[in-house]
């Protein structure tokens, strides 16, 4: 073990002493997997594919929903080989298992209790066909990467769930899920053209050839029989058939889809059908081949306020009637949780409490079209009694898009922002139901009549359009008086949504878990008994996702909803929604900010020093603090704003021992020697790797970082560049239109090695020049960080020294903030405007607020480009917005700039966090590798003339992984503009 490794105590929730949760895992799983299943399932895939220690298990074992069942093991599933292994297993084992993709299921369908298989890792990919017209999807992939990859030929996909960014092809489908505009017209059961599925039994059925019935009819007679009786079953009863068309004509998901038996003619039709909505549990969808829709690029929208809920249902129909494509209800509950989404007007908080938001969008191929379409929702506005703040019916409608995301995102936010303001130790119930659209108002009237009656106070958002509402309640499991309320409540709601307005349970959730004790109240015998026996024909030995959508015990529902402890206020709000884990750059290595909050809450459920909890305490080291990048990326996912890397900053913190804390206090308060050190470490590793190649360097930091501590030595990697030059240009105070501040990375670190010309700070200082906007770098900027060293890895004392020392300093170099300081890496612009502040006292955090702090992009595109002329340019040019950037929200800038510099500029699709955060990438080489395979394969796939950046160690970065030269954006502009 290395002489530094920390003890794994400090990681332990607070709470001596507490008492075990009932339902904490038992102290036989902490040792994970039982070996012989651990044992044959490696025999069957290997051993990289078996997730079988306690800490998978649990981070596996919540998704969005109000439930935790922990499987007995995970696998990982890379191609369809292992699906058809995987189930070969199941099938002569007598075991269950459940496949799992993004796991943002509110309802369970993500869960199983005896193998669970991840298809999201090796699952992604896009494929446009027919110039946009359609699509082919592999199941691991989010709807937002299918629809960026479609915008440029002006189509999308039908289904826009409010999860797009986070929930997955494979799960859309698995679940016909919808959305906003989506409707029954544009959701998943309208729109998929084929797919591919594996069957139980290991057949594989591409619907979409034409030879697929021939191969169900060899592979699967007794299924191809029975689908044809079913459907001649229903055929042959109009009642029942007529019944089956009139549920489907709002949007339905509870059960499986019967009507598919009426759509289809052949077998392989019948199955396309049925497998959409049919929540896993009758086979594996490798592919989608999806029919895709005009994107109509002009759009408008409208937040109308309501005095009451059922006042603003009301109004619904007639939107629609005006051409509205969507019609988003929210109700006072809902607007006033919002408050927490960034962005939200702060004024919503003191909205009335009974009142309600209607917002209209409407969506046209162009503006022509769009201003009619206006015309007619004023109109239907002008008729309508509405409350503050709309200034006039005119001007009620909006074109501007900062606006519109703003009201979107506080719609989509509805169940993450709700969830977040629960009290204190419940669960988050979310239900989703539909009436005809006529019926809207007096549906939502009933149900807030019964909220009350059984003393819930809920908040109330839905598709208005569609006549789809959903209502989220919260309860605490552990209380068995809470736990029957909440049973009376969905007995007395769902009878009253089927026998008062012949609803729907299940408008776009699908059934899951919860609602499956109500399937017959919905359909009656005859119809449920048709839904068991289509499970029976296709899934006979009941592998597949064993008590989802089917399940005879009245009180399924009531079983395995999880308890939510308390482990830190900086995270307590998280519901486990998922929407995090796209952007985290370590989701492929080991957790994901989701999965570390998750961890923590089940070492709280457990009683101290339990046998469990030391098996989670011990791998969550590495696992959870060493490998996280703490670059704030999953706090710009999140619609509430949770940061995890700040309790992993934190984690970090208690880990230190006090020696270690006063050593990073102490390379604070002498940094300039530090910097000087490290400076000449790097020349000097760069002269010994001359003579002897990248053998000596390597040999040295590997034999430190087995001795010492793999998170305090960095590993040396051949990209490093040389050291940067120790003399800085020399400037002018006089004059100057900026303070120019070279962050301290590239007062170490030079340019890449085999691109020749000027130094990072000499193109600063001569394209400010020749713009007339000439920059000043002060004598004393060594010594001086952003102090985003310190903080990042938790050294409190550290960042607080250097944090009040660089404020306090830019505030004398800039006259007091009369004039504004430029920083040239995006990290450190971050690092210096915003998070330097909790570490000020009370006169440094007065100085910081007179400071004027410009990431070298904004001054460069918009203080320098105006005033430079481009002489020459590159053919192409990619670019990796680093995650600092799209914090700061200068992203553009880089495109931007770029653009200046080559005729073509391509941002990839997959671009994300290069997870090198400074020297983590240096510590853990492994998490850069991780997380930017996608943007790797992305970026290699053809070849460039420039690669371009703007923060020297995510460019070492991105270089480490592709293997070409990334430098600043703004070293090729100073080339593209040099005289």
């Amino acid at each position: 073990m290395p002489l530094l490794e920390p003890k794994p105590d400090p990681l332990r929730p607070d709470g001596h002493g507490r008492a075990p949760r009932h339902d904490r895992l038992p102290d036989l799983l902490a040792r994970g997997t039982p070996s012989r299943l651990r044992e044959e399932l490696t025999a069957v895939l290997g051993r990289e594919k078996v997730l079988s220690r306690v800490s998978d298990l649990v981070r596996y074992a919540s998704d969005a929903s109000p439930y935790r069942f922990v499987p007995q093991v995970v696998l990982v599933a890379e191609d369809l080989d292992d699906v058809t292994a995987i189930l070969a297993y199941a099938h002569g084992k007598g075991r269950g298992l459940v496949f799992r993709a993004a796991g943002t299921s509110l309802n369970g369908q993500a869960q199983g209790e005896d193998i669970l298989v991840d298809v999201r890792r090796h699952w992604e990919g896009v494929e446009v066909l027919d110039g946009g017209a359609r699509v082919r999807v592999r199941p691991g992939t989010t709807v937002a990467r299918v629809n960026a990859a479609l915008a440029p030929y002006g189509r999308v996909l039908g289904p826009d769930p409010a999860s797009a960014a986070a929930c997955t092809v494979g799960g859309v489908v698995a679940n016909n899920a919808s959305g906003m505009t989506a409707g029954t017209a544009r959701g998943a059961y309208r729109t998929v053209a084929s797919l591919t599925v594996v069957l139980p039994s290991g057949t594989v059925v591409d619907t979409g050839d034409p030879a697929a019935d021939e191969v169900l009819a060899r592979a699967e007679p007794k299924l191809c029989e029975a689908l044809l009786d079913l459907k001649a079953r229903i055929e042959a009863d109009a009642a029942l058939a007529a019944r089956i068309r009139a549920k489907h004509r709002i949007k339905n998901t509870h059960g499986y889809r019967l009507d598919a038996f009426l759509d289809g003619a052949t077998p392989a039709e019948i199955l396309r059908g049925l497998m959409v909505g049919s929540q896993g549990t009758f086979g594996f969808i490798a592919e989608v081949v999806f029919d895709t829709l005009p994107l109509d690029r002009a759009v408008s929208a409208a937040l109308l306020l309501f005095p009451s809920l059922p006042e603003a249902a009301a109004a619904v129909p007639r939107f629609t009637a005006a051409g509205a494509l969507a019609v988003e209800l929210m109700d006072g509950n809902t607007l006033r949780a919002c408050v927490q989404v960034p962005g939200t007007p702060a004024d919503w908080a003191e909205l009335p409490r009974d009142c309600a938001a209607l917002l209209v969008e409407l969506r046209a191929p162009d503006a022509a079209a769009l201003d009619a379409l206006e015309w007619a929702a004023v109109e239907v506005l002008d008729t309508l009694e509405t409350i503050a703040p709309v200034p006039s019916v005119a001007n009620a409608f909006t074109r501007r898009a900062g606006t519109i995301a703003g009201y979107r995102k506080a719609r989509k936010a509805f169940v993450t922002a709700v969830g977040g303001s629960r009290p204190p130790g419940t669960t988050l119930i979310t239900e989703d139901f539909a009436v005809p659209p006529a019926r809207l108002a007096e549906a939502c009237a009933a149900l807030l009549d019964l909220q009350a009656e059984h003393g819930f106070t809920t908040a109330v958002a839905g598709h208005a359009a569609h006549g789809n509402l959903h209502f989220l309640l919260a309860f605490d499991p552990s209380s068995p008086a809470d736990v029957e309320r909440y049973a009376a409540f969905m007995d007395a709601f769902c009878r009253m949504t089927v026998e008062r307005f012949d609803g729907s349970l299940k408008a776009e959730h699908a059934t899951g878990r919860n609602l499956a004790p109500y399937l017959e109240l919905e359909w009656g015998p005859r119809a449920t008994e048709l839904m068991w026996r289509t499970k029976q024909a296709i899934d006979p030995h009941g592998v597949l996702a064993p008590r989802v959508v089917l399940d005879r015990d009245p009180h399924a529902h009531l079983r395995g909803l999880k308890s939510v402890p308390a482990v830190e206020p900086l995270v307590d709000a998280c519901i486990e929604c998922g929407f995090c884990e796209p952007v985290c750059p370590s989701r492929d290595l080991t957790t994901t900010p989701r999965q570390r909050i998750v961890l923590r809450r089940e070492m709280a459920r457990q009683g101290h020093g339990s046998r469990v909890e030391d098996a989670l305490v011990a791998e969550y080291g590495y696992d959870a603090v060493d490998t996280c990048a703490v670059d704030g990326s999953c706090a710009t996912a999140c619609p509430v704003g949770i940061d995890t890397g700040e309790l992993v900053k934190r984690l970090r913190q208690l880990r230190h021992s006090p020696r270690e804390e006063r050593t990073a206090a102490l390379a604070a308060r002498n940094f300039a020697a530090v910097e000087r050190a490290a400076r000449r470490a790097v020349a000097a590793a760069h002269r010994s790797g001359g003579v002897a190649g990248e053998r000596l360097p390597r040999a040295v930091t590997g034999a430190l970082r087995r001795v010492v501590r793999p998170d305090l030595v960095p590993e040396w990697l051949p990209e490093l560049p040389d050291a940067a030059p120790e003399a800085l240009p020399a400037t002018d105070r006089a004059g100057a239109a900026a303070v120019y501040y070279p962050a301290c990375v590239n007062r170490v670190l030079g340019g890449p090695g085999r691109l020749a010309g000027p130094s990072l700070p000499e193109a600063v200082v001569a394209l400010s020049a020749r713009a007339g906007r000439p920059v000043w770098i002060p004598g004393d900027v060594h010594g001086t960080c952003c102090a985003t060293i310190w903080t990042s890895k938790g050294y409190a004392e550290g960042a607080a020294v250097m944090a009040r020392r660089i404020v306090e300093a830019a505030w004398g170099w800039t006259g007091g903030g009369l004039l504004p300081l430029v920083v040239d890496a995006s990290s450190c612009a971050l690092g210096l405007g915003r998070e330097v502040v909790p570490y000020l006292d009370g006169r440094t955090r007065e100085l910081h607020g007179e400071l004027t702090v410009y990431d070298s992009l904004v001054w460069a595109a918009d203080h320098l480009l105006p005033g430079l002329t481009v002489r020459r340019t590159v053919r192409s040019a990619v670019v990796h917005p680093t995650c600092s950037m799209e914090r700061l929200g200068v992203g553009d800038r880089l495109a931007a700039l770029a653009a200046a510099c080559a005729d073509e500029v391509v941002v990839p699709v997959d671009a994300g966090c290069c997870a090198f955060a400074g020297d983590r990438g240096l510590l853990h080489p492994e998490l850069t590798e991780a997380a930017t395979a996608r943007e790797a394969a992305e970026v290699a796939a053809r070849g460039f003339d420039a690669y371009l950046c703007a923060n020297r160690t995510c460019e070492i970065g991105m270089e480490h992984a592709t293997g070409r030269p990334y430098r600043s954006v703004l070293l090729e502009l100073e080339r593209a503009t040099r005289p």
